[in-house]
């Protein structure tokens, strides 16, 4: 392009954390926000001075000023914005998970294709300091060959946003599946899953899902190793994590378990206390420092930078990525076909889970 990649953010919840990210990025103006709260969209939009104001997503979309637009809004409204942004010649990121239906994966690929737009799934966990270290730990041999991968996020959804009420614990699962598939480079194959203990009757009737946890094992493409995902998102006593491990054959990580623990490389049999890295210098200076800041004072911060730990300073990694691939006509790291594959993993487990732990083979819904 030849000109800045000129953004907007549709969402201001999480999605204001990447407000002076954009800003501050050499290749990117942001020009614009869409919130459909008009008190919240005022108060955002005159903090940092955005001069295009949008409350209805359709109409933000035809705006010909707009290049690409991050996407923050509600998970059931992922698909449809994604696609009708695509379908306007807007280049697209779009926050976890891509879609909550096969169809829906499938159409974002096919809408990618026929557009030539650039789609970007914008999945954390791949763009944290702990897993940009591990996929160091690999490039150097620390870790060896990959023997098993194992992921979990639990999370205690009650009072976030109604959509979320009694939602399948698998529906939102790619920040424990990405960092296995992404560090196997490998795309998964199959699933099992079974789910485990039930929640209220009234959180069930929203979904129909009655399951607490749900615990898979995913087999991968051309690979022989497998991969272990568990995830709860209410009624389950926990802290709140989000965690990888890998073992290998030389080393093992292992991420902590409780906040502050501290993460534990295994050599051999012998365990100690491991340091992550930050990884700002990988960045323009312009943006390195949001790698362990965000926007939000300490009595205004969103939840999901709270209990994330500010996501592992990845939030500016996510947003280079992002405009550094439309600036060189090239292909996201989180492109379409990926994120079809890492999101459907969660719903393909759900299916599973609905039928006893029945194997569910993975459909593919694109070739690159």
């Amino acid at each position: 392009m030849t000109h800045q990649v000129r953004v907007a953010i549709a969402g201001l919840g999480f999605g204001a954390e990447f407000i002076p990210i954009y800003q501050a990025h050499p290749d990117a103006e942001l020009v614009a926000v869409c919130q459909r709260t008009t008190e919240s969209l005022t108060k955002i939009a005159d903090e940092f001075d955005i001069p295009r104001r949008y409350d209805d997503f359709a109409e933000l979309i035809t705006d010909p000023e707009i290049d690409a637009v991050h996407i923050n809004t509600p998970i059931p409204d992922h698909a449809e914005h994604t696609i009708s942004a695509l379908q306007a010649g807007k280049h697209v990121a779009c926050t976890v998970p891509m879609a909550t239906t096969l169809d829906e994966c499938r159409a974002i690929v096919e809408a990618v294709r026929k557009t030539g737009r650039t789609y970007m799934m914008m999945e954390t966990v791949v763009f944290s300091r702990e897993f940009l270290h591990v996929r160091d730990l690999l490039d150097d041999g620390t870790i060896g060959r990959i023997q098993f991968l194992r992921g979990a996020h639990h999370q205690e959804m009650a009072g976030w946003p109604g959509y979320w009420t009694g939602l399948p614990p698998m529906h939102y699962a790619t920040h424990a599946v990405s960092p296995l598939l992404a560090l196997s480079g490998a795309q998964a194959e199959s699933v099992v899953c079974q789910g485990s203990g039930r929640i209220s009757a009234e959180l069930t009737a929203h979904y129909g899902s009655p399951f607490a946890v749900e615990t898979a094992l995913i087999t991968l493409r051309d690979s022989p190793v497998a991969a272990e995902v568990s995830r709860s998102l209410f009624e389950t006593a926990r802290e709140y994590v989000e965690s990888f491990t890998v073992f290998g054959d030389r080393a093992t990580f292992e991420w902590e378990q409780t906040q502050g623990s501290g993460h534990v490389l295994h050599v051999g049999e012998k365990p100690r206390r491991v340091e992550v890295p930050d990884f700002s210098h990988r960045l323009p200076a312009e943006i390195g420092r949001f790698t362990t800041h965000g926007v939000y004072d300490d009595q205004n911060e969103h939840l999901s930078f709270t209990q994330g730990s500010g996501h592992g300073g990845s939030h500016p990694h996510l947003a280079h990525e992002f405009i550094r691939s439309i600036v060189e006509g090239r292909p996201p790291l989180v492109d379409e076909l990926t994120a079809a594959n890492w999101t459907s993993v969660g719903i393909c487990a759900h299916q599973s889970a609905l039928a006893g732990g029945a194997r569910i083979e993975l459909p593919v819904l694109g070739e690159r």
